[in-house]
């Protein structure tokens, strides 16, 4: 995987054991589901962006369990996807103007003809402390994110967990039963 990131190492110390529960939810590649695109079509209207996503941080790609603003597109290399970067923090990862940020200045998302310039993006992380992915929401103009934008997305992503998980247990129920 190339990192397009400067001076940053995308892989977290537990990345072995974050993708081993990753792939125990069985979430990837599945078909688009309600919950997930509502969630995020609501993020996308709440903060007033053309983008929101819910984005799963896979071992070479980031894949898009709901895409609103991106149609289309499934998945990125998360070398190149700032949700790579996000899945890094406790808290919500903000880039007010993408621009300005060191760390981005090779990235192709910012620099390119996609023109990201705003971008925050909210772990989703399990009851045992693995960030899967991020809710993310992009706009390709500056913007200020306040502290309780911050907690509104962060708050939001504790939904999309929750949607996770009772996914995951209804699975395990239906596999029980037969």
């Amino acid at each position: 995987m190339k990192n397009t990131f400067i001076g940053v190492n995308l892989i977290p110390q537990n990345d072995e054991e974050r993708l081993l529960k990753l792939q125990e939810y069985d979430i990837l590649d599945t078909p688009p589901e309600g919950a997930f695109n509502h969630i995020a079509a609501m993020a996308a209207r709440m903060f007033n962006v053309p983008i929101a996503l819910v984005a799963l941080v896979d071992s070479e790609r980031v894949w898009f369990k709901a895409n609103v603003g991106m149609e289309g597109v499934e998945n990125v290399s998360r070398g190149v996807s700032l949700c790579s970067l996000a899945i890094l923090n406790e808290g919500p990862t903000v880039f007010p103007d993408a621009v300005n940020e060191p760390c981005l200045l090779a990235n192709p998302l910012v620099t390119g003809n996609f023109g990201l310039r705003f971008y925050a993006g909210a772990p989703l992380k399990t009851s045992d402390g693995y960030n899967l992915g991020t809710l993310c929401i992009v706009d390709k103009q500056p913007r200020d994110f306040s502290e309780a934008d911050q907690k509104v997305l962060g708050q939001l992503a504790a939904i999309v967990m929750d949607e996770i998980e009772l996914r995951y247990l209804k699975r395990k129920v239906q596999v029980e039963a037969s």
